[in-house]
């Protein structure tokens, strides 16, 4: 590829006569070396997550991989260690969340699907806080549908009718009511709610008919801000039973929204332009059309198609003093006319075909009246990387130039005609997908058919350019009778790290632009960019040499820090003692610095580890304030993939879920899986005060009395409540005494000892605390020991995200649960030439390897076994190598 490059550069400089492209003298090398130097310093991150499957249903774990390179190199990310992955429900909220630990850029981990979880459309997100700089446009963001048969007895199914009415929509939503056997549930009441974009518009009561069906009938006098929302569905069934289903209302509005994009980003009078078109709906979705350009005289000067993913291109020659209209044709019959972009009277046009599988030719149209003025830079680049420069004379209208795709990496490259001062004029995204840079996978004594439960063993080889190749690879096996593959809507390590992850916004069926090569398929995919946004450089930030702030810097590892003062000070050389007792004891210090910093990153936990930081003066005086580092939790914003929500989701899943029900019954009978919540309705004879994350040795809850937030709402102190409250104890000087003690009852503060003579229950901010439990009784106490005998109290503070303390004000002393690492289950396989078992087998996913590392000479081998389900079986192998070179590869064979 270099030398490919430097024949190029040559070409380039004999073309247009300039001078050494690295000569000291030269603006345009010069300006080069500082993008250079700035893009490298700041250079981002890409994350894609390989998962076993499209879909699940509760009871499924989720098994993942993440690979994250560098965005600028492409190779595997050296820069961070850490990856948060979150699984976030469909009212933005994050469900569940999970630190991993990364090694050259890779991890694995697992989400459980418990059955506190409700069927749904739920996204998968990825991110490094190095990510965040670049905004979370950039994170991996999935959605995937989780269906729900085995924990759930209400199914339902939504449709609408929609009727606008003085510019209001009226919107009638039937909803069926049926239990797992499909049986309706008549004659029941249901109460709701309608939800648009989050307001409230309508609220009511009704009974199920025969069919179980319920309608609901709302209006929204604000068709074109509220498109979007939820129905909660409350129903009550024959044995008193209430069950609320969440229903989301995809966008109600029937508008097309079209827009176009002129070439490089505008149109010039009397130079050819191309000009693409871009149709979706209000899902997000595209919408074929077809239609024609008319100039003022209405007279037609152009037509074009857009394809089924509502895209398209046609040139337009723009005249001086015309405007010009697109009569559009939609699908359903409807007709629209829009304005075409206004054409400058002068400038320049950046062209590009990108339809040749081997070259790409460059065209750049000058204006006349700028003729013989200044001359332009053409450059292409990727994420800061120059693949090639050139400066560009303005003697000739047209400039032509052909650059070989060989020459350069696969993804998408950013070509940008710059003036001199390096103002950006116009700006042009292409893909290149070039194959030297993708790594082949052979299998290797696979066979076309296997019999049920038969064990399954061959290997791979991994070449690129006919030479092994060392790299870290994952593998997962679904059953297509269960987990059928949606080829052209498969998010894949291709479609994202060489595409969709330098774009923004949503791309509906990514994977249809890799799956064929020819011809068509590379227009569609070149119309795709130019009406997608894409990942900018800051030109102007380069010409003034000016870095971007970096508000997140690069997490390499675990780590707690923070700052020491005293009276407002910074205390130096301070004393810094970390405390654990979680999982045994474990105890570090180190000294603060000038700056009365501190910083323990030579650590590794698990999540939910408690910690108590203790700081004292060089003189060994603890009346310091401690001020913890916290990282602020992320933002969810809005699902942006719109196009993929399904309204109906245990509907449109009711195939896997058949399938996957078969096998959660059969784990229950095993009593390898459990229901957390009962499916029928407890009559709770005694309600105890709720109490979680308590370290209350008897169990939470199981106290002589407890207080809860609630509780203490009005409390101004802990002391101040807690006195007069409790039968047999007494609040004296902070402290709290039991009848005939006079030794202070012992503190627990979120599972640690605070004894009971040098701690204050007024040192505790009471809006800090979530409950407040008594131990007095010797029933309560005899499990504590010596530190029971005048009694315990204890005392669990509320749980935020990042820190959660006892008290920022304690002198000297702060109680800490960062998040930590995750524990990742291992997934399970069975084995059965070792350990035969008779009965059923019917896992969905039936084998999953996160980490599959070749061999030195390229090779790796796979073995598991078939279930009891025949079909089709497909293998999806995804990975990458030292060198940031891609892999997939997917196989298949039957199972009789």
């Amino acid at each position: 590829m270099k030398n490919k490059l430097l024949a190029l550069t040559a070409a380039l400089f004999s073309i247009f006569c300039i001078s050494s492209l690295w000569a000291k003298e030269d603006p345009l090398a010069t300006f080069l070396k500082k993008l250079e130097q700035i893009t490298s310093a700041r250079a981002q991150e890409k994350v894609y997550l390989h998962l076993d499957k499209p879909y699940y249903a509760i009871g499924d774990d989720i098994w993942f991989k993440a690979y994250t390179i560098n965005a600028k190199t492409g190779l595997p990310s050296m820069n961070s260690g850490l990856l948060y992955v979150e699984l976030i429900n469909d009212k933005d909220s994050i469900a569940k969340q999970v630190l991993l630990p990364m090694k050259a850029g890779i991890t694995w981990g697992n989400f459980k699907l418990t059955d506190s979880l409700q069927e749904g459309n739920y996204r998968i997100r990825a991110y490094t806080q190095w990510m965040r700089n670049a905004g979370p446009e950039f994170f991996f963001d999935k959605t995937i549908k989780i269906g729900n048969s085995w924990a759930n007895k209400v199914f339902t199914k939504s449709s609408n009718v929609i009727s606008t009415e003085n510019n209001q929509q009226k919107i009638a939503t039937t909803i069926q009511f049926s239990d797992k056997q499909n049986l309706p549930y008549q004659n029941c009441e249901v109460s709701y709610e309608v939800k648009l974009n989050n307001k409230n518009v309508e609220r009511g009561k009704g009974l199920t008919n025969v069919k179980g069906e319920v309608v609901i009938n709302m209006t929204n006098k604000q068709p074109d801000v509220y498109k979007s929302g939820h129905i909660f569905a409350t129903i009550t069934l024959p044995n008193k039973q209430k069950i609320t289903k969440e229903i989301p209302l995809k966008t109600n509005s029937q508008d097309i929204d079209v827009q176009f994009f002129p070439e490089g980003g505008k149109l010039v009078e009397n130079l050819p332009n191309k000009i693409a078109i871009k149709s979706i709906n209000t899902n997000g979705l595209g919408e074929f059309a077809k239609g024609v350009i008319l100039n003022n005289d209405g007279t037609e000067i152009s037509n074009f198609e857009t394809n089924k993913l509502g895209m398209g291109s046609f040139f337009l020659n723009p005249f001086p003093g015309q405007n010009y209209k697109a009569k559009l044709v939609f699908a359903n019959g409807t007709e629209k006319t829009l304005e075409l972009p206004k054409a400058d009277k002068s400038g320049c046009i950046l062209s590009v075909n990108n339809t040749d599988s081997s070259k790409m030719a460059i065209k750049v149209y000058i204006s006349e009246d700028l003729l013989n003025k200044e001359d332009y830079y053409l450059v292409a680049q990727r994420n800061g990387t120059v693949y090639f420069s050139t400066t560009l004379s303005s003697s000739k209208q047209v400039i032509s130039l052909t650059v070989p795709k060989d020459s350069l990496p696969s993804g998408i490259v950013q070509i940008s005609l710059l003036s001199r001062a390096f103002v950006p004029l116009n700006e042009r995204i292409v893909f290149v997908n070039n194959i030297s840079d993708k790594i082949n996978i052979s299998p290797e004594n696979l066979k076309d058919s296997y019999a049920k439960r038969s064990k399954v063993e061959f290997s791979v080889a991994a070449t690129n350019s006919n030479k092994p190749v060392l790299g870290s690879f994952s593998v997962a096996v679904t059953n297509t009778t269960a987990v059928k593959p949606d080829p052209e809507n498969e998010s894949n390590i291709l479609t994202r790290l060489l595409l969709t992850s330098d774009l923004t916004g949503y791309v509906e069926k990514p994977n249809y632009y890799f799956l064929n090569q020819d011809k068509t398929t590379r227009h569609d995919l070149d119309n795709l960019l130019l009406t997608q946004g894409w990942r900018k450089i800051n030109w102007k930030q380069i010409s003034d040499n000016q870095e971007p702030p970096i508000t997140f810097p690069a997490q390499k590892r675990l780590q707690i820090s923070g700052t020491v003062t005293k009276g407002g000070k910074p205390v130096v050389k301070g004393k810094i003692m970390l405390v654990s007792f979680t999982g045994g004891f474990f105890a570090t210090d180190t000294l603060t610095d000038e700056k009365g910093r501190f910083n323990f990153d030579k650590i590794e936990f698990l999540d939910s580890t408690k910690f108590v930081v203790q700081a004292r003066t060089e003189k060994d005086r603890k009346f310091v304030d401690i001020v913890m580092d916290v990282v602020p939790g992320q933002v969810v914003t809005k699902n942006p993939n719109t196009g993929d929500i399904e309204v109906n989701v245990n509907q449109s899943l009711a195939g896997y879920l058949e399938e996957s029900n078969k096998y959660f019954d059969d784990q229950t009978k095993r009593g390898l899986l459990s229901r957390t919540i009962l499916l029928d309705e407890v009559n709770i004879v005694e309600k105890r005060k709720p109490v979680s994350n308590s370290s209350n040795l008897n169990g939470a809850g199981n106290a002589d009395a407890v207080f809860t937030a609630k509780d203490l709402e009005t409390a101004f102190s802990l002391s101040q409540y807690l006195q007069g409250r409790i039968a047999g104890v007494q609040i004296r000087d902070g402290k709290a005494y039991a009848r005939g003690s006079q030794t202070p009852m012992t503190v627990m503060v979120d599972g640690m000892n605070f004894g009971s003579d040098d701690f204050n229950l007024d040192d505790i901010v009471v809006q800090d605390i979530e409950t407040v439990e008594i131990l007095k009784s010797i029933a309560n106490t005899a499990i504590y020991g010596m530190n029971g005998g005048s009694g315990v109290i204890v005392i669990t503070t509320k749980r935020g995200d990042g820190v959660r303390s006892v008290n920022p004000y304690t002198p000297g002393l702060i109680n800490y649960t960062p998040k930590g690492y995750t524990v990742v289950k291992e997934f399970y396989s069975p084995k059965y030439d070792v350990k035969p078992d008779s009965r059923p087998d019917f896992r969905t996913t039936v084998f999953w390897e996160p980490q599959l590392a070749t061999d030195n000479d390229g090779k790796a081998k796979i073995s598991y076994f078939n279930t009891d389900v025949p079909g089709v079986y497909r293998i999806v192998i995804e990975g990458i190598d030292i060198n940031g070179s891609l892999a997939r590869k997917v196989l298949t064979y039957e199972v009789k």
